[in-house]
């Protein structure tokens, strides 16, 4: 029987009044997002797993091997386990260079100092950071520290990456910056990834699976777009506030998943998430004439409201939700199961690689 590769793990962990019970199994080479509330017990949950949580109950396994189970007395401590994490703010030591930095966590393995420098650089270049691998933390920007960060986590080549808000304090700039950065890496690590996050557009850039966890649970578990989809709660509702719709970019062209394609004021090149706003989306008995460059006919698939609005759901070549005011739905006279025409501006819709 081959070994199991990946991250097999129920943690059951109860602090305060968090009660924790959460199972994840995450092959080698998949990305899971965990999404949910404050206090629901993301961050515990990425703790637990790094052991730096004690189980209450539950196992950690990884490649087929116990890393902690209280039931069998199993527990191996943090700095034994093949683990990486990258903290929400960044936690560098301050009075070390970049360099020695990253090049700790080799030398606490065991590394001799300058193998441990050598190959300390050579991630640092791999991020682009070879040119600040003598300064200090503080001399760094929000987005070179994180990507120090990330070096350091994966210098010891971990078979499991954990990564608690790791672009959650970077403006939005830099944040997409980060994200690409993030992204290559991620496609390139070979073992299981946990990233936790509050951010949608992280979520859908960079997981193969969303887990939704509120108070301690799993609320929902799916694809990014299956949660947003069919949100089951009104934090993930509300999370998936605006639309997102992969597809390839050619310039201002964008070809999404379904056959349809929608034009952007900002041209682009390859694979991109495309954002649009409920409220930008207009609705229209008949096709629209004017200045929206992007006009469909869809079926409503369901109406929702939502205090002093409505969100319609439409289905079609461009799936997303549309967001009007009751006066403006009882003068289209819409029922599920109608068609309408839809149309968004260009300059309504957001690219990002």
């Amino acid at each position: 029987m081959s070994r199991r590769e990946g991250l097999d793990a129920t943690v059951q962990v109860r602090l305060g009044s968090l009660d924790l019970d959460v199972a994840l199994d995450v092959p080698e080479g998949s990305t899971v997002a965990v999404l949910g509330p404050n206090a629901a017990g993301k961050t515990t949950l990425l703790r637990a797993l790094a052991g730096l949580v004690p189980l209450d109950g539950g196992r950690v396994g990884l490649d087929g091997r116990a890393l902690e189970d209280p039931a069998e007395g199993i527990w191996v401590p943090p700095e034994q386990r093949a683990v990486g994490y990258v903290f929400q703010d960044d936690l560098l030591f301050p009075h070390l260079s970049v360099l020695e930095n990253v090049a700790f966590g080799l030398r606490a393995r065991g590394r001799p100092k300058a193998a441990a420098r050598t190959d300390a650089l050579a991630w640092l270049g791999q991020l682009g950071l070879a040119a600040v691998a003598r300064a200090r933390p503080g001399a760094l920007s929000g987005g070179q520290a994180q990507r120090v960060a990330l070096a350091r986590a994966l210098a010891t080549r971990p078979r499991l990456l954990l990564l608690d808000e790791p672009l959650a304090a970077l403006d939005a700039g830099t944040r997409a910056e980060v994200r690409r950065t993030l992204r290559q890496q991620l496609t390139s690590f070979p073992g299981a990834r946990v990233l936790v996050t509050h951010d949608a557009v992280d979520a859908f850039s960079l997981a193969d699976q969303l887990v939704v966890v509120e108070a301690g649970r799993v609320t929902q578990i799916g694809t990014a777009a299956d949660v947003a989809q069919r949100p089951r709660s009104a934090f993930v509702a509300a999370l998936m506030g605006v639309n997102l719709l992969p597809g390839t970019a050619r310039g201002t062209r964008v070809a999404l998943a379904g056959g349809a394609t929608l034009t952007v004021a900002d041209p682009a090149e390859g694979p991109v998430l495309l954002q649009v706003r409920p409220s930008a989306v207009a609705l229209h008995r008949a096709r629209p004439e004017g200045s929206p460059r992007n006009v469909w006919l869809a079926t409503v698939a369901a109406i929702d409201d939502e205090r002093d609005r409505t969100r319609v759901t439409l289905a079609g070549p461009v799936p997303l939700v549309a967001e009007v005011t009751p006066a403006a739905l009882a003068a289209l006279h819409l029922v599920p199961g109608d068609e309408v025409w839809a149309s968004v501006k260009a300059t309504e819709v957001t690219v990002d690689p």
